[in-house]
C-alpha cells in the first residue's frame, strides 16, 4: 500500500540518503581493499619473492611442464621484467632491452651490479711519478690502496680514504688522474706509441687523451677534439696538470673532422652514448633513457666512426678503437658491423684486454661478423667494472666499399 502520508516524502529522502552513504562505504572499503592488495603486490620483499620464484621456474620449466604447470616461459617472462623494472626502478622498456641480452639469471646480476657504486681508482701518471710513490703517498694521507689489476702497470684501487682523493697535492701535482678502471681499456687497445699522430676524436675531459700522451711519453702528435666548447676548460686543465706537451686542443664537429685534418696513425672514438653501462655514477639514467634514445645514439655514432676511419692514413694501415660506457647491442655491435659493410677495416684483437668477454656475433635475429669475437664487452657484475665495449679496428683502404666496387 502506497504511503500517502504528509512524512513520506521526507522518509524516502531519509531512505535514500542511508543507501547512498552505504553504497559511498561499500566504494571506500573497496578501494582501500585494492590500495592495500597493491601495495602489498609491489612490496619490495615480495616483489624479490616473486623474482626468486620465476627464476627458479624458468631453470626447471620442462620438468614442470611434465608436473602439469601451465604457465608459459613468455608469461613468466612477463612477470619477471615488471618486477625486475619496479624492484631496481628502472624503465620497464630497458629491462626488456637488457632481457635480450643477457639470460634472465644473469640478467638479475647485471641490475643488482648496476645500483651499486664501483671502486674509486687512480691511474698513475708515470709522466711525473711512479706507481709505488703515487701509492706511498696515499697510504701517508691515510689511503688504503692496492694495484688495480693484472692488466694494468699503472692503476690503483683506492679502497678507503680519510682524505678527499681529488685535491692532494699530489693530485694538484699531476701524479694520477682519477679514472675509472673500463674508461683505461680503450687506451690499452689503441697501444698509441712514441712519435705517432694521435687523434681522439671526442676527447673531453682529457683522461684517456693524457693516458695517451703518457704511453706516447710526450713524443709525438695528439689532437683531442670536442664539438662542446665548454668541456675544454676541463681538458686543458687536465692535460696542463697532468704534464702534457704534445696536445693541441680542438673544437670541430667530429663527423667532418676528416675535411679538417687526416693521416692519423692512430684514432680514438670513445662515442657519445646512453651510458646503460654506468648507472651506478648517473643514476638518472634508470628512468630517462629508452629505447627510441639508444636508436637516435646509434645513428650519430655510425657517423663519428665513419669519420675516425677516414681520419686515419690508409697506407700506413691505422688503427681505430671505438668505445662506449653502454651494453646495448645497438650502440656497439651493430655500429661496428655498419663500419664493416661501409669501409675498407677489419676488426683485430686487443691483446692487453684478453680478460674481457667477447663481442656478440648473434643477439635475437640479429647476426655480426664473425671477427665481432675480437671485440670486448665489460660488465659490473662479472669485472667490477663499468659496462663498456670496446672494438679495435684496422684500416686497410680508406674508400667507401660500394664506390670501390663501381671504380
Amino acid at each position: 500500500m502506497a504511503d500517502d502520508s504528509p512524512e513520506a516524502p521526507a522518509r524516502a529522502l531519509e531512505r535514500a540518503g542511508k543507501l547512498k552513504k552505504q553504497q559511498q562505504q561499500e566504494d571506500v572499503a573497496v578501494d582501500v581493499a585494492a590500495l592495500e592488495e597493491e601495495d602489498d603486490r609491489d612490496d619490495p620483499q615480495r616483489v624479490w619473492a616473486r623474482v626468486q620464484s620465476n627464476l627458479e621456474e624458468l631453470t626447471h620449466l620442462a620438468q614442470k611442464r611434465r608436473e602439469g604447470a601451465t604457465r608459459s616461459r613468455a608469461s613468466i617472462i612477463e612477470e619477471l621484467a615488471a618486477d625486475l623494472s619496479s624492484y631496481y626502478e628502472f624503465l620497464r622498456e630497458l629491462v626488456d632491452l637488457f632481457l635480450t641480452i643477457f639470460s634472465p639469471h644473469e640478467c638479475v646480476e647485471f641490475l643488482d651490479a648496476s645500483v651499486k657504486p664501483r671502486p674509486v681508482v687512480a691511474r698513475c701518471n708515470t709522466l711525473k711519478a711512479r706507481r709505488k710513490d703515487v701509492a706511498a703517498a696515499l697510504v701517508k694521507r691515510g689511503c688504503t690502496v692496492e694495484p688495480l689489476a693484472a692488466w694494468s702497470k699503472v692503476g690503483l684501487k683506492i679502497n678507503r680514504s680519510d682524505v678527499p682523493v681529488g685535491a692532494t697535492p699530489e693530485y694538484l701535482a699531476g701524479w694520477y688522474m682519477l679514472q675509472s678502471a673500463a674508461s683505461q681499456c680503450p687506451v690499452l687497445a689503441l697501444d698509441p706509441k712514441p712519435g705517432e699522430r694521435i687523434l681522439e676524436l671526442c676527447a673531453a675531459p682529457g683522461g684517456k687523451s693524457s693516458y695517451c700522451a703518457q704511453l706516447m711519453k710526450n713524443q709525438g702528435v695528439l689532437i683531442a677534439n670536442d664539438l662542446k666548447r665548454d668541456r675544454h676548460k676541463a681538458t686543458t686543465a687536465n692535460l696542463h696538470r697532468l704534464g702534457v706537451k704534445i696536445a693541441a686542443v680542438v673544437c670541430q664537429d667530429g663527423r667532418a673532422f676528416p675535411g679538417v685534418m687526416g693521416g692519423f696513425d692512430r684514432v680514438l672514438l670513445d662515442a657519445p652514448c646512453t651510458g646503460l653501462g654506468v648507472c651506478a655514477r648517473d643514476p638518472s639514467i634508470q628512468g630517462s633513457r629508452t629505447v627510441e634514445d639508444v636508436k637516435k645514439i646509434a645513428h650519430l655514432q655510425k657517423e663519428l666512426l665513419l669519420a675516425a676511419i677516414d681520419s686515419c692514413d690508409a697506407k700506413k694501415a691505422g688503427v681505430v678503437v671505438y668505445s662506449t660506457c653502454s651494453v646495448s647491442v645497438e650502440e656497439n655491435e651493430a655500429v661496428v658491423q655498419y663500419a664493416l659493410d661501409k669501409r675498407s677495416v677489419k676488426i683485430v684483437p686487443s691483446e692487453a684486454l684478453d680478460f674481457a668477454r667477447p663481442g656478440f656475433l648473434r643477439c635475437g635475429s640479429r647476426r655480426f661478423h664473425p671477427s665481432m669475437a675480437n671485440a670486448r664487452r665489460f660488465y659490473p657484475h662479472t669485472h667490477n667494472m663499468d659496462g663498456f665495449f670496446v672494438c679495435k679496428l684496422r684500416v686497410l683502404g680508406k674508400k667507401d666499399k660500394k664506390r670501390k666496387s663501381r671504380d
